[in-house]
């Protein structure tokens, strides 16, 4: 269990990364408008897909739990620190706020879409694996990510960007699934070889039968 723990980990600073990244916003392409979190944020659906892969999709509902408690913990701390009255030598509190200060409509739609997209990811990963007899990893990978990552635009841009207008929206929201999942095509290679070789190392390659997909299952591990 100590690559589970490695994962478990990873997971969760991909996720807090994710959260601090995103307030950067650049362009691509010179039309596709995306927050600086596109670098690291499709890495937790890749994880998720390789921890539900291995172990099964009770323990990435855990760790998708574990995301967000510890997502919802640091933007609590974070705003803690911002209401800290800042030393009279100290230049730096309009950075620091710019970058720290999450609104709490966007904090709240960054949790909701995050523990929608991802449950929803685990869960068409791991039926898929069983209807396929554990084949075409590559094929459910892809599927479930697209799936996920549409599930949680669709719950997070029209929340926080609603007011830019429709025509916006709906680009934006092309252009995060078109993006994420083009990044976990690209690495699709390297996701399926440490699934081999987690799966090898750990000796466990788990099928989801007779389970409940209640995401709200946390014990149930």
């Amino acid at each position: 269990m100590f690559t589970f723990l490695w994962m478990a980990v990873l997971f969760n600073v991909c996720l807090i990364a994710s959260n601090l990244f995103a307030v950067k916003i650049f362009l691509l392409w010179g039309w596709c408008v995306l927050p600086g979190a596109v670098i690291i944020f499709p890495i937790s659906y890749i994880l998720n897909d390789c921890l539900c892969e291995v172990y099964g999709y009770r323990k990435a509902r855990l760790v998708i739990w574990m995301g967000f408690a510890m997502n919802f913990f640091f933007i609590l701390a974070s705003q803690l620190v911002i209401m800290l009255p800042g030393a009279p030598f100290w230049d730096g509190e309009a950075a620091f706020e710019s970058v720290f200060s999450a609104a709490p409509k966007a904090a709240a739609a960054s949790l909701l879409a995050f523990l929608a997209g991802s449950n929803v990811n685990a869960m068409i990963m791991s039926k898929m694996k069983v209807a396929s007899n554990g084949k075409y990893f590559g094929v459910r990978a892809i599927a479930s990510s697209v799936a996920g990552e549409l599930i949680d635009s669709m719950i997070f841009i029209p929340i926080v960007f609603w007011n830019t207008g429709l025509k916006t929206v709906l680009t934006m929201m092309m252009c995060q699934v078109t993006v994420k999942v083009l990044y976990e095509i690209i690495i699709l290679p390297v996701t399926g070889a440490v699934v081999k070789y987690v799966k090898k190392k750990e000796n466990i390659d788990t099928f989801d039968t007779s389970i409940s997909y209640n995401p709200f299952l946390i014990k149930d591990i």
